[in-house]
């Protein structure tokens, strides 16, 4: 068979690497079982006896077009016992990193397990997968970069679990998992965490939860903001970040163009000749990468969520857990939320007892249906700028209403005002669109600047909580044929500015966590840095668009200099508690530079020095306030 003559061509052993000696004697007439004590499995099987092996599963798909269907490489941990008929759920972390490891096992061995999953759960009677994705490592076929192919290469391994795929051993002989339950659970950060969300969209059973922690939702959002490309992704890789991502993770390349992957080479390049072409536009290229379409199929499976993010990540940004956990939640399904002050990072590093038992006890429910309470406990824990943990019925707040706020002219203590009332008459106020720094944007409410406008509410009475996502409309005119439009929320008054560092995708994915990393808060469990400064004012949220498209994002059309349009858009997720005393701002501007770059739009040259001006009747900020309007005190 054509699998046989691809591997031992890899010129290596043939078999399957059994770790340890099978503790079968401990099997008696009944087959052995899990152990369950306080709601929750108990240790009972041995981790060092555990057996390891590779599978190669094949998917419904050719990937790299050589005409032959791709297999995807599956190490699998499970406990000895199921050799003497003891079936297991298992929990599947999926990769299009491991690739990137500096040394790759032979295609019959298992690369060993990274995390502390394994470690963790073997024992209390779980398998534990890590499935490398399509193109990448040992797996057959080319990365597409959020394409459906990553999805089907995943998706074939639930199936496998589930017996509706076939694999293959190296010898290619069948490999039949008939020690799984058909129970998966799916978790992951970055990257590796956005394939559980890519799978859970497609409806597939047997996939009980998913555990998406700092994870992509739509990678249209993910290097776009309505119509404009991110400075980090266009700047750096000439508007083919897609490309490149798909070139960094492919199996066997270097660079782009490697002659390692001869394959390859033009699907990957077609990947980011198709992102230019959308020129930021939500074309069906990036249509086919967003998730959020059949977030439906996730109930259909009957599929629970579990979802985690930072709110300073400026990598995989708000949007992309409150969009999806919206789509979740409207349709009532099964879900947990952790949002937490930090950036992309794994939870281990913040909260790592909270996070084992956790999970111990959202896995053990899920995947072993054994009640022991989770799902009756709150649905949201929140982390505050101080590092303390709220917990809450659900997010955003159940009290949270939408509250309008009219743009207003200037007065003596501010530049411009928000309160509840139109201003009166037809007010304008223009700024002319130059690039200066966020700090230079959001400074000094009260002082009018030729480069922003600033909109301030009164001094608040009490404290307020903003819970959800902030929208604004506004009705403008501009002497150019382009407009970039940013929208910065602003908390003005003297206070901590909390700074949490982040990692990057492949720090998190590569830094060791290993049982003793836990215990000695290392690699992964290395405590999140933090900073504090007292500053006069600190940004909440910011969004911006490409007035271009911003009636329909599927499309740009030249703006007529000096014609009305009414812009509307949103900004990221806020989830923060305002002070007593201090003020509500909302700063609207053009190009601007940030730190990280990340924050910040790529730059539009066309729209530099031209005129834009804001009609205050025709423009709003629409905040979610826990409490409503009355909560505003003013």
């Amino acid at each position: 068979m054509r699998f046989v003559r691809r591997m031992v061509a890899v010129g290596t052993v043939i078999g399957v690497t059994v770790m340890g000696t099978p503790a079968v004697a401990g099997a008696t007439a009944d087959a052995p079982g899990i152990v369950i004590e306080n709601g929750v499995t108990q240790q009972v099987f041995s981790h060092g006896d555990a057996i390891q092996e590779v599978v190669y599963v094949e998917a419904p798909m050719d990937s790299d077009g050589d005409g032959r269907r791709d297999l995807i490489a599956v190490d699998v941990i499970r406990p000895a016992e199921t050799e003497a008929g003891l079936q297991v759920p298992t929990i599947m972390e999926a990769s299009p990193y491991y690739g990137r490891a500096l040394t790759n096992p032979p295609p019959d061995q298992t690369r060993g397990f990274a995390g502390w999953w394994d470690e963790y759960f073997v024992p209390r009677g779980y398998a534990v997968v890590q499935v490398e994705m399509q193109g990448t490592s040992r797996s057959f076929g080319c990365p597409t970069t959020g394409g459906v192919e990553d999805t089907i290469s995943i998706k074939a391994a639930v199936d496998w679990l589930n017996g509706r795929a076939p694999a293959f051993y190296h010898d290619g002989s069948p490999a039949v998992a008939d020690w799984s339950t058909g129970n998966v659970g799916m978790q992951g950060v970055s990257y590796v965490g956005t394939l559980p969300n890519a799978v859970a969209t497609q409806g597939v059973p047997g996939l009980r939860t998913v555990v998406p922690i700092a994870a992509i939702s739509s990678w249209y959002k993910y290097v776009n903001d309505q119509g404009i490309a991110w400075s980090t992704w266009s700047e750096n890789v000439n508007h083919r970040y897609t490309e490149w991502l798909a070139d960094y993770v492919s199996v066997g390349r270097v660079l782009p163009g490697a002659a390692s992957a001869p394959a390859c080479e033009s699907v990957i390049t077609a990947v980011g000749d198709a992102e230019v072409a959308s020129a930021s536009a939500f074309t069906p290229f990036w249509q086919e990468r967003s998730y959020l379409p059949d977030a439906n199929k996730i109930k259909t499976a009957n599929t629970s969520v579990f979802m985690v993010h930072g709110l300073t990540d400026y990598n995989v940004k708000t949007m992309h857990f409150s969009e999806l956990w919206h789509e979740v939640e409207k349709r009532q399904m099964p879900r947990k939320i952790w949002i937490h002050r930090g950036a992309h990072v794994n939870p281990t590093s913040f909260r790592l007892a909270e996070w084992q038992s956790v999970m111990h006890r959202w896995m053990d429910h899920w995947l072993h249906d054994i009640p022991n309470g989770i799902m009756d406990e709150p649905m949201a824990d929140i982390q505050r700028p101080d590092g303390t943990w709220e917990t809450h019925s659900t997010w955003p707040d159940a009290s949270a209403k939408d509250v309008n706020l009219r743009f207003g002219p200037a007065t003596a203590d501010a530049a411009g005002t928000l309160s509840f009332d139109n201003a009166g008459g037809n007010p304008t106020q223009s700024f002319v669109d130059q690039i200066e720094s966020q700090a230079v944007k959001v400074g000094n409410a009260e002082q009018a600047k030729s480069g922003r406008l600033a909109f301030v509410t009164p001094p608040l009475a009490n404290d307020l909580r903003i819970s959800g996502t902030p929208k604004v409309e506004v009705r403008m005119s501009t002497t150019g044929e382009t407009a970039l439009l940013s929208a910065l929320l602003v908390d003005y008054g003297a206070g901590p500015t909390v700074t949490v560092a982040g990692k990057e995708p492949l720090e998190v994915i590569h830094e060791s966590c290993q049982p003793e990393d836990l215990a000695n808060q290392t690699g992964c469990a290395a405590p999140m840095e933090a900073s504090v400064a007292i500053t006069p004012e600190r940004v909440l949220a910011w969004g911006h668009i490409d007035a271009k498209k911003s009636s329909d994002l599927r499309r740009s059309e030249a703006l007529t200099p000096d014609k009305n349009y009414n812009v509307r858009w949103t900004t990221l997720p806020s989830e923060h508690v305002i002070p007593a005393g201090h003020r509500i701002g909302l700063v609207i501007t053009g190009n601007y530079n940030a730190n990280p770059t990340s924050n910040r739009p790529a730059r539009d040259a066309g729209a530099v020095g031209s005129q834009i001006t804001v009609y205050l009747n025709g423009s709003t900020l629409v905040l979610p306030v826990v409490g409503g309007k009355d909560a505003l005190g003013f």
